[in-house]
């Protein structure tokens, strides 16, 4: 890239040496990512990778794709750039896992006002800290220099993942029947979900993020910033010894929108709120925004950021599983006969 320059496209807004120089940067941390499989490096046009499909009948590829949403708005406030690229991983590959699939590679798309090398280095830091969590690759990605249309300050993170099933161990939700066990894995906190309202709720543009506060032990922004919590490892690890009937991520749209998606018609579910781990920060968000019980479980995780469902006589070995792969499961409650869900 030494021959490559263009004083024209500079004069326009963009640099595209900046752009090889972030590239040098990041390196150092996409090769944190490298598993089996990675056939080539990043800089090219694409990106390779070979899956490994032996014993696997009928190999299905599963794709998943997000973005940070407006959370990243924190970030830019608190000057914060190393934890977004978590969650840019993690809204994808604990979508894919619903499946029962192994997420294999990574590729992000960062679209920013001016390209700091060293800001795009840290933004894809937390890229590979999540791929690492996940165990996929980073394979490729894209920067692109907007000037004009975005403010030098601002960017937007978004991302897309692959991962891999073996055609019959699908989650087949129709399996589900009355009587089944819901075991919810606790969030980390606020996730990468609700933020439009949790800015509102904050007035974040004009908040002291810095602030620390004694119910969240930490700075309202540090908490904020929380990164989402990757599920990957242990739904992997229950999966080859427990037949899992159905997988929830709870993101946008609460227990109300995402847990059907796990259920068959007919079927709906049946949770206990006092079985909801619900963390401080929604507590406060509640009371802060004067937001009422429905709506907070229709927007947020409140504490449980996905779910899983067995039968009854699967539960006890399910949570073991879980507790000796490092979580803390609840019993959140059970499915029942009927539509949606009901907090009881």
């Amino acid at each position: 890239m030494k021959n490559s320059h263009s004083a024209a496209y500079a004069a326009a807004g963009v640099d595209i040496e900046a752009g090889y120089r972030g590239v040098q940067l990041m390196k150092e941390h996409v090769e944190r990512t490298v598993i089996p499989g990675v056939v080539s490096g990043i800089g090219g046009f694409g990106g390779l990778f070979a899956p490994d499909l032996m014993g696997m009948r009928e190999p299905v590829l599963v794709s998943g794709t997000d973005g940070v949403g407006t959370k990243q708005r924190i970030a830019q406030l608190m000057d914060k750039h190393d934890t977004v690229g978590i969650d840019c991983v993690a809204m994808c590959v604990n979508d894919i896992i619903c499946c029962g699939a192994k997420p294999l590679f990574f590729l992000d798309y960062i679209a920013i006002g001016k390209n700091t090398p060293e800001k795009v280095a840290t933004l894809v830091s937390g890229v590979a800290e999540g791929c690492v969590q996940a165990g996929c690759a980073l394979i490729g990605g894209e920067t692109a220099e907007h000037p004009g249309t975005m403010a030098a300050d601002d960017y937007d993170l978004a991302g897309f993942s692959v991962g891999i099933v073996d055609r019959q161990s699908i989650l087949d939700k129709r399996m589900v029947a009355p009587g089944d066990a819901i075991i919810g894995l606790r969030s980390s906190g606020v996730h990468s979900n609700g933020f439009s309202l949790v800015r509102k709720v904050f007035d974040v543009e004009h908040a002291d993020l810095g602030r620390h506060v004694d119910a969240l032990g930490m700075p309202l922004g540090e908490a904020l910033l929380t990164p989402t919590r990757i599920y990957v490892k242990p739904v992997l690890r229950l999966l080859e010894s427990v037949a899992v009937k159905g997988i929830a991520h709870i993101t946008g749209g609460g227990f109300y929108e995402n847990l059907p998606r796990s259920l068959p018609d007919g079927i709906g579910a049946s949770i206990e709120k006092r079985a909801v781990p619900v963390l401080p920060i929604f507590d406060m968000i509640r009371r802060a925004g004067h937001v009422d019980e429905r709506d907070m479980f229709n927007t947020f995780n409140m504490g449980v950021g996905m779910t899983l469902i067995v039968a009854a006589a699967d539960l006890d070995a399910a949570m073991a599983v879980l507790e000796q792969a490092g979580e803390r499961p609840v019993l959140l409650g059970h499915t029942v006969s009927g539509e949606g869900v009901t907090l009881c």
